[in-house]
């Protein structure tokens, strides 16, 4: 496989020069095109065939479909005026229920659920296909609710105003029609709402460049506008942050995906806030703003470091005074802050320290100081803060590993000492696993940490099956997970691949957030090739090791993952034998002129820009398939419902492959969104496409 490489180095520039202009596939791009539509059926239908001859493929859905409705399941849980709320699907309810219990009924072995909202039951009433996006309700009004509803999981939303009181939505409500936008509880009465106000009123990405204060009793059209942005931004929105110490009204412009201007809004006049645009604030707390620092700022003679976390008067940003900023937390070279959450007596933070998490809390001081205490939770693995009760300060996180399954810790402010109130039971055995870190050495000599998931006593034979999954972009970090990736899988991997001899991989590879902004930047615009050259060097290693051969290994990745493998598959196609490519961007051509793209150019860089297009088109995958070079099996999916990122990317990307007489398995979900699935049914279908297909082409 390996010679593969030097017919690719020969071929490339070939293939680049004669590259047409018009692309023969461009149809494809036509979502619910006809003929699309027909090409989308017949590849579905063709993978179906192929992989239901067997027994292979009834076994692996029959096990992911028993994984992921287990009763067992660790219930996701979020306070809300004395209620525990959890969304929950199972066989019963495959769309979904919405419903919650109180604290002391959750602790029950067997808590007692009430259900406010039953999407299957609301989807037989109105004849839709609503899939649930959340529900947000005013502070200390929990008669008044926003419920989102997508029609096929897309990011694009109806919003309704909902009682969660009498469990009805609300007659002669708050509604908002079918968009991608935002909304935010001024009080009762007053909402802010970004979203499609019609014409000039989306910027280029796609999302609203218009935020308007809309006051019940009014038509959504006389709603006072509040902030416009530019068209080339990304998109604008405004809210109300609570403090034990006053709110405060803010709007954001997104410029870029990581850079935005804020404003403060007082008496109906907009303030800028003097934050630096890549900032990001990360909450308000006793009447002070949390900003975390993703560059060095220069102020008042000194200079607050890239990774710090500081906490800010709004009146000092407001003013341009050069007082009133303290640093709530200093950068150092081992411990990177993951997420920052405020409760009225406390500032809660998650750290990963070498991709591992904790939890520290952070108490005022004296004389700008703040106490750092340690929540002493389980080591090795990852954790999340999933809700706090803002007036306590009294929390639950989730804590999980690769072989432990995830658990959901209480801490109450009395002794702030994790209570373990429920654990999701084993999927899989986790005692037969070890989990080891590695660190690879990169192109240019950068240390990229691995973690490998292998049977213990496993033989180092290189004859291994071994999967990688990794994301590698949008400062997203992929810790120890029961899932193996970032979804929510509840241990199918352990299931589905491991208890079947195969080895996981997850790398930590440039572009992602496991070291900070810094680790991210690096793989920014022109340094893309980085993120690529990382997981190769990943792969090599484990073939020295011996862990693994390019006969034995199969690589994942969805979204920026997608583009991942897609681009290294093109790169160096001798180093894997199969490729699962999920949700994937591979057209880095027109990648910002469908959907969603316009917003990801601060990543990747503009491709109508020459400079630009010079350094993406060395990697872009459609551009940078080749005839004549044998490429890996690939399994493409994808969804039609997709309103992030356009599913032409697969279709075009998989008809291309297959002119080339590639052998490619192709699967559109009709709906899913950018999830790819919107029922656990349609979940496990998917999970078990993508296992058979790294089981037969991984022996």
């Amino acid at each position: 496989m390996y010679t593969r490489t030097l017919v690719l180095l020969v071929s490339l520039t070939v293939t680049l020069l004669a590259w047409a202009e018009d692309d023969p596939y461009l149809w494809l791009e036509g979502i619910d095109d006809e003929k699309a539509l027909k090409w989308v059926r017949s590849e579905n239908a063709s993978t179906a065939e192929r992989l239901q001859s067997g027994p292979l493929f009834g076994e692996l859905y029959a096990e992911a479909k028993a994984t992921l409705n287990a009763a067992s399941r660790l219930p996701n849980v979020y306070q809300e005026e004395g209620w525990l709320y959890n969304f929950w699907r199972d066989e019963k309810n495959p769309r979904g229920v919405l419903r919650r219990t109180t604290l002391a009924g959750f602790a029950a072995d067997e808590p007692a659920w009430e259900v406010v909202i039953s999407i299957d039951a609301l989807n037989r009433k109105e004849n839709k296909q609503w899939v649930f996006k959340g529900m947000s309700c005013l502070q200390d009004g929990p008669e008044h609710c926003l419920v989102r509803l997508s029609p096929g999981g897309g990011d694009a939303v109806v919003t309704r105003e909902f009682n969660s009181v009498s469990k009805s939505f609300r007659k002669g409500g708050f509604y908002l029609p079918l968009a991608k936008g935002s909304t935010s509880w001024v009080d009762a009465d007053t909402l802010f709402v970004a979203t499609d106000f019609g014409k000039n009123t989306v910027t280029e990405s796609g999302y609203p460049r218009v935020v308007k204060r809309w006051q019940r009793g009014t038509p959504l059209a006389a709603a006072e506008l509040v902030h416009k942005g530019e068209s080339k931004s990304v998109a604008v929105s405004a809210a109300r942050l609570h403090s034990a110490d006053g709110d405060i009204d803010m709007v954001r412009e997104s410029k870029t995906f990581w850079t935005a201007e804020r404003y403060q809004l007082l008496n109906g006049a907009k303030h800028p806030l003097d934050i630096p645009l890549s900032a990001s604030v990360n909450g308000f707390f006793q009447g002070r703003l949390i900003i975390s620092l993703k560059e060095d700022w220069a102020r008042a003679n000194k200079t607050y470091h890239q990774g710090a976390v500081l906490i800010a008067d709004p009146a000092a940003l407001r003013t341009g005074s050069k007082s009133v900023i303290d640093v709530l937390i200093e950068p150092d070279d081992t411990t990177i802050v993951q997420s920052v959450t405020t409760t009225d007596t406390t500032v809660l933070v998650t750290v990963l320290e070498n991709v591992r998490g904790k939890i520290y809390r952070y108490i005022p001081g004296s004389e700008g100081r703040w106490e750092r205490v340690q929540v002493d939770f389980p080591d090795n693995g990852s954790l999340e803060i999933t809700s706090t009760d803002d007036t306590t300060g009294n929390f639950f996180a989730r804590y999980e590993s690769f072989t432990s399954p995830p658990a959901l810790y209480y801490v109450a402010s009395k002794d702030w000492q994790p209570q373990k109130i429920k654990s999701q039971s084993p999927s899989f055995d986790g005692s037969r696993y070890q989990t080891e870190q590695y660190f690879a050495t990169s192109a240019d000599g950068t240390k990229v940490p691995y973690f490998v998931v292998l049977p213990k006593g496993a033989k180092r034979d290189g004859s291994n099956p071994t999967h990688i999954f990794s994301y590698g972009g949008f400062r997203n970090s992929l810790t120890p997970s029961y899932s193996g990736s970032y979804e929510s899988l509840s241990g199918a991997y352990g299931k589905l691949w491991l208890d079947r001899g195969g080895i996981f991989v997850l790398a930590n590879i440039r572009g992602g957030g496991e070291f900070g902004p810094a680790w991210h930047a690096a793989a920014l615009k022109a340094n893309r090739q980085r993120a690529f050259e990382d997981f190769e060097a990943v792969a090599e290693d484990l073939f020295k090791r011996n862990i693994s051969t390019p006969e034995h290994l199969g690589i994942e990745g969805r979204s920026n993952g997608g583009l991942l493998v897609g681009a290294t598959m093109t790169r160096r196609p001798d180093l894997y034998s199969a490729v699962i490519c999920g949700v994937p961007l591979l057209d880095m051509k027109r990648y910002h002129k469908l959907l969603a793209g316009a917003s990801w150019m601060a990543e990747y860089g503009d491709p109508d820009v020459p400079e630009e297009w010079e350094f993406i088109k060395q990697y872009s995958p459609y551009h940078n398939l080749s005839r004549g070079i044998e490429y890996p099996a690939v399994f493409f999916y994808t969804s039609t419902r997709d309103d992030r990122v356009h599913p032409g990317h697969a279709r075009k990307m998989a008809a291309r492959m297959r002119e080339y007489g590639q052998e490619v398995w192709y699967y559109e979900n009709l709906e899913g969104g950018h999830g790819g699935s919107s029922t656990n049914d349609q979940l496990a279908y998917r999970l078990a496409l993508a296992y058979s297909h790294l089981w037969t082409q991984l022996k």
